[in-house]
């Protein structure tokens, strides 16, 4: 995957590539490294002399490798390097982190309650779609009241009914993601699961599909598209990096603001990303969105995390974060 100058900079440092590692090659430090690097070797060369560029050379390689390989406070003891492999190769570092596919998540998980509604409705003569390619209306109301409970979607609808599926966001999105996880598709006009959801679930049970809509969220799925919030792709490619805090941190309930701090601590350029307003902070904007995307959208839709409101102040809402067991027993930290 080509890495682009305004990206964030694949060594964890939270700056953009171009103003970090973008001159980095082989181990070799970039224009971003260079100052700090050069304060160390002059410390090191009024203690001693070298007798080559070439001996020069190895010895700002050893304080790039040692700087690479040291954990950092903001990282909450990850190293830039490890830091690298979480952020570009999240299921491919075993040594790091292991995921486990055999996971058995409770029904309770918000995205199985979704997928076990449509999967009823699709049965085994399939659900036929509107004109427009979406899961017809009245599916949409029934599944949103079984979902929300009748007191939540009396509220959720008090001003405007479901007329189509992306008015009943939680559904819609499950829809699209079980279509990138090869669970659900369309054929002549209607939805019908496919070969790998039936063998899934006559093998495993409903919960064997849910590595599958994992993988589907954070590799496949564009988080963005769920809220209002600008692009900032990089809060989806550090979702690994949020969920090890979670499961560091997470056995004791605390306000999402302390998980929200930790991500702009250890990630702080990614505020040059978002442009101020007259009435928000672009800060206050990453918090938010962090809040939204990551805790609620991600790590709450999936069970790993109890996401409970504890204001009704819509300007400023509050919640408090706990891990769920599902947490720790879908992926391994080895750091």
């Amino acid at each position: 995957m080509k890495i682009h100058g305004n990206d964030p900079c694949p060594c964890g440092s939270g700056k953009k590539y171009k103003k970090c590692c973008l001159g980095r090659v082989d181990g070799k430090p970039g224009t971003g490294d260079l100052a700090d690097i050069m304060a160390e070797v002059r410390g090191e060369s009024a203690k001693r002399q070298y007798s080559s560029l070439a001996e020069l050379q190895a010895e700002l390689n050893l304080l790039m490798q040692r700087k690479n390989n040291a954990p950092l406070a903001e990282f909450h003891g990850l190293s830039p390097a490890r830091m690298h492999r979480f952020l570009h190769f999240p299921f491919d570092s075993p040594e790091l982190a292991r995921f486990n596919d055999s996971v058995q998540p409770p029904p309770d998980v918000p995205i199985l309650r979704l997928l076990s509604l449509l999967l009823d409705a699709i049965g085994e003569k399939g659900l036929k779609a509107t004109a427009t390619g979406n899961l017809p209306q009245k599916f949409c109301r029934e599944a949103a009241l079984a979902y929300w409970g009748e007191e939540k979607y009396k509220e959720r609808t008090r001003i405007f009914t479901i007329r189509t599926e992306p008015e009943f966001g939680e559904m819609h999105c499950l829809r699209l993601v079980a279509g990138l996880a090869g669970i659900v598709r369309k054929y002549k006009g209607s939805f019908v699961v496919t070969r790998k959801c039936r063998e899934g679930i006559d093998a495993h049970g409903l919960g064997a599909l849910y590595p599958e809509l994992f993988r589907a969220y954070v590799s496949k799925f564009n988080w963005a598209y769920r809220d209002g919030y600008e692009e900032l792709y990089f809060m989806q490619q550090s979702f690994l990096f949020t969920l090890y805090i979670l499961r560091k941190y997470g056995g004791t309930t605390r306000s999402h603001i302390f998980y929200d701090d930790i991500f702009i601590k250890a990630f702080p350029r990614l505020l040059a990303e978002v442009a101020e307003t007259a009435y928000r902070s672009s800060e206050e904007t990453v918090r938010r969105c962090y809040t939204y995307r990551v805790l609620h959208h991600f790590a709450s839709f999936f069970g790993l995390i109890e996401c409970i409101p504890t204001s009704k102040d819509i300007l400023d809402p509050r919640y408090t974060v706990r891990k769920l067991p599902l947490l720790d027993q879908l992926v391994t930290f080895s750091v």
